[in-house]
């Protein structure tokens, strides 16, 4: 009964320092704030995760490792590598609606990760997930799929332009997850296609693509 208090009590810190960092970031992220608001003490957060930076570690670490792992769950139902990196624009996009404070706490946190010397593992994590677009490209240009581009400056632009979403896209706003996904599909799918003629089911919110981002997030 204990440990379940206890990890229920660790998971709710977790959860509240995530929505802090989302919504006034790392720095002013206080534990002090985040006690009173659990009515508790910021011993007791100290005694979970030690040190704020361990919080920030294990929010990258658990958000990477989802995202990973969805990705993965998501590829083996989807062959080509335009389907796949169709498929990690919507999943970024829908990430937004299904864990949006995790989200937005990753991605204006960014530079938290590039110099705290205790990320690396996390650093790690992010280049597995950026390497796994730019062996789609890779493989997509050598079967003739994709023009011949510059594979990892197309990396960079795809998650270059995903990371700042945060910045702009509200899921409760006008515009939907998978209409933002399409549009982001539209322009970067449609600039590396050498023949545009399966852009249509790419984009196509009730599509293949589309299907097998909501099927993998729905199931957990």
């Amino acid at each position: 009964m204990t440990q379940g208090v206890s990890a229920g009590r660790r998971d709710q810190i977790f959860e509240v320092f995530t929505r802090h960092v989302a919504a006034r970031g790392y720095d002013h992220a206080n534990l002090s704030d985040i006690a009173g608001e659990l009515g508790t003490s910021k011993g007791t957060i100290v005694h979970h995760f030690g040190v704020k930076a361990q919080l920030m570690r294990e929010l990258e670490e658990t958000y990477m490792r989802r995202q990973i792992s969805a990705l993965q769950a998501i590829w083996v139902q989807l062959t080509t590598p335009a389907e796949r990196v169709a498929s990690m624009i919507y999943a970024s996009t829908l990430l937004h609606v299904v864990d949006r404070d995790a989200t937005v706490a990753t991605q204006r946190e960014v530079l938290q990760l590039a110099q705290d010397p205790e990320m690396q593992d996390i650093r790690r994590l992010r280049r597995h997930c950026q390497s796994m677009v730019t062996d789609e490209l890779k493989r997509g240009v050598a079967t003739g799929a994709f023009r011949p581009v510059d594979v990892e400056l197309g990396t960079l632009q795809i998650f270059g332009s995903l990371q700042w979403m945060w910045t702009w896209f509200d899921p409760d706003g006008p515009r939907t997850w998978d209409q933002v996904g399409a549009a982001f599909v539209d322009v970067m799918l449609g600039g590396l296609l050498a023949d545009r003629f399966s852009l249509p089911q790419l984009v196509d919110r009730e599509g293949r693509v589309v299907n097998a981002v909501r099927e993998v997030f729905s199931a957990g």
